[in-house]
């Protein structure tokens, strides 16, 4: 949660092969650059370009930096390329749905559960590691939730309200739960990944 929108961030950053280098014309000119809007449009379709590009292995290595299954990163990896960052999303999504239980698992065994941002009160710390390990220990995988629809300030208690809501639910909803979680999650990843 430290400054991300997400819980359960991934052990590596997804990363894609280094951007060639753009003229100044390309970026905006001497006239102080693109419009905030055009320059992230600019930045995905440029990114877009370069996972389109990148050798198999490369786009796997990212993609399983966005979500653990092996399966899911080589399907995404083999239907390339993809003409929107929409489109890219959408196979992602269908990927997600499509995961068997074995590559569920796997996902999930490459998770890790985020750490609480610095200043957070010692409190906050004993709830959350407590919490979580009960979690882990009654679900045998890392608590994964996507913090993507809530203000920053909001991130420690959403993730303790729903640590401590999930932890009722039987194992087979909170499976359900868990995969979809790591369905936005690899989505948000992915969305950055083509971005920077």
């Amino acid at each position: 949660m430290a400054g991300e929108p997400t819980a359960g961030t991934p052990k590596r950053p997804p990363t894609l092969p280094p951007r060639a280098a753009t003229s100044p014309a390309a970026t905006g000119g001497a006239r102080g650059g693109a419009i905030p809007g055009q320059a992230r449009a600019s930045r995905v379709l440029e990114g877009l370009v370069r996972f389109n590009a990148a050798p198999p292995g490369a786009a796997e290595a990212a993609l399983l930096a966005c979500c653990g299954s092996r399966r899911w990163a080589r399907r995404i990896a083999a239907h390339r390329p993809y003409p929107t960052l929409d489109a890219l999303l959408a196979a992602a999504d269908e990927a997600s749905y499509d995961l068997a239980a074995a590559d569920l698992d796997e996902a999930l065994a490459d998770e890790t559960s985020a750490g609480l941002p610095p200043g957070t009160p010692s409190a906050a710390h004993t709830a959350w590691d407590a919490a979580h390990s009960e979690y882990e220990s009654r679900f045998r995988h890392a608590f994964v939730i996507c913090l993507d629809d809530c203000r920053p300030e909001e991130h420690l208690n959403q993730a303790l309200s729903a640590i401590h809501a999930r932890m009722s639910h039987p194992p087979e909803k909170e499976r359900a739960i868990a995969a979809d979680e790591l369905r936005r999650l690899a989505h948000a990843r992915l969305s950055r990944l083509v971005a920077e």
